[in-house]
């Protein structure tokens, strides 16, 4: 399911937006702790800030920049204090709290409410405010530009199917020269069945997949089954191939329902199903070979 952030970037839920890219968005808090507080997001949800590819994050602390600049442009105060909690909504994002005491950043204060007409009048006035380009000197460094490219590669790559393009396609290039490591390598297929009805358990899976029913099942939730894959510097040590496994992680949590690991046999090789269902009532994902010996 969407987070709240994710259900305001795709316009379904209202907010007294400040700034917004391509790629991040700049939003007034409706719980804030004093007058302009303001939350800073990446428009790709992703939960746990510092799981964030180390390049998207750099940007995303960029575009907080400027956007502090605004708020600290329009509203009095000395400091725009900076805060990362993390616990209340599972989408990254960064606190941008003006402050004069050291006070103004305690969580613990009472929430304060601000009229509607007032929230109105703050982000007009920050959004007024907030520069219309990055920092001076940043996007001048031709290495920043390179990596630029490189990373909204990444992005593309995770991005929701677009007007045409089914799950299938999608999930074709996401796993595009991928391989799961284990004790040897095997590549990531994508696979796309009809849905069962009613219930999909392990005994559905297995009469979808053509195996006999006393196969062997064990259930792996995805984000631990591509652990090692999805490590800062990935099982080979190769920061673009982890940032190819997260995106394609995200992709089936976001897209599909539902999604599991199903591991079937008892090895050394085990035949290894991630799926889930789709909006068009598929089961959907990838297969691959996992060995244990």
């Amino acid at each position: 399911m969407p987070s709240i952030f994710s259900r305001i970037v795709s316009g379904e839920l209202p907010a007294y937006k400040v700034a917004e890219d391509e790629h991040h968005l700049a939003f007034l808090d409706i719980t804030p702790l004093v007058e302009g507080h303001t939350l800073v997001i990446p428009k790709r949800e992703i939960d746990y800030i510092f799981d964030m590819p180390p390049q998207e994050l750099a940007e995303l602390n960029l575009f907080a920049q400027r956007v502090a600049q605004g708020v600290r442009a329009a509203v009095p105060c000395k400091r725009i204090g900076v805060a990362v909690i993390g616990l209340e909504v599972p989408h990254a994002h960064i606190h941008l709290i003006p402050m004069n005491h050291v006070s103004d950043m305690n969580f613990a204060n009472p929430k304060i409410k601000v009229p509607e007409d007032r929230m109105r009048e703050l982000a007009a006035a920050i959004m007024d405010k907030v520069p219309k380009s990055e920092p001076r000197g940043a996007a001048a460094d031709p290495a920043l530009a390179t990596k630029n490219e490189e990373t909204k590669a990444v992005r593309e790559k995770a991005a929701t199917t677009g007007p045409g393009e089914s799950t299938g396609g999608q999930l074709s290039q996401l796993v595009a020269g991928l391989y799961f490591v284990s004790e040897s390598d095997a590549p990531l297929s994508p696979v796309s069945y009809d849905a069962p009805s009613g219930e999909i358990t392990a005994e559905a899976v297995l009469k979808v997949l053509g195996q006999p029913a006393d196969t062997k099942v064990e259930t792996q939730e995805l984000t631990y089954f591509l652990r090692n894959h999805t490590a800062d510097q990935g099982v080979l040590n190769d920061v673009d191939l982890a940032n190819r496994f997260k995106a394609l992680q995200m992709y089936m949590k976001q897209e599909l329902e539902d999604t599991t690991v199903y591991r079937l046999g008892t090895g050394p090789q085990i035949q290894v199903y991630a799926l889930g269902k789709t909006a068009d009532g598929k089961l959907s994902g990838f297969k691959t070979v996992l060995t244990e010996t």
